[in-house]
C-alpha cells in the first residue's frame, strides 16, 4: 500500500459478493475460502508524501479471514 488509512472508514457499501467478484479464484487461493465481499468506503489517508486526505478506499472482505487487498480509488481534494 501507498497509503495509511487514519481512523475509520465510514460510509461502507458492498459492491459485490460471491460469483460478482471476478478476483475470486485468486482471493480463495491466496487467503482460504470464505464468504468474499468487495466493499468501499470512505476514510481519511495519508499517502506516501506525508499528505492527509479524505478519499475512497476498496478492499476485499471474508467473514473469519477480514480485511485484505485495500485500494486507494479516488482521493476527495480539500
Amino acid at each position: 500500500m501507498d497509503f495509511e488509512i487514519i481512523g475509520e472508514i465510514t460510509n461502507i457499501e458492498i459492491i459485490a459478493v460471491g460469483t460478482g467478484i471476478r478476483e475470486r479464484g485468486r482471493l480463495q487461493k491466496k487467503y482460504g475460502r470464505g464468504k468474499w465481499r468487495k466493499l468501499k468506503g470512505i476514510a481519511q489517508v495519508q499517502l506516501a508524501n506525508g499528505m492527509i486526505r479524505i478519499a475512497e478506499v476498496h478492499w476485499y472482505e471474508a467473514h473469519g479471514i477480514g480485511k485484505k487487498e485495500f485500494k486507494l480509488k479516488l482521493p476527495f481534494l480539500d
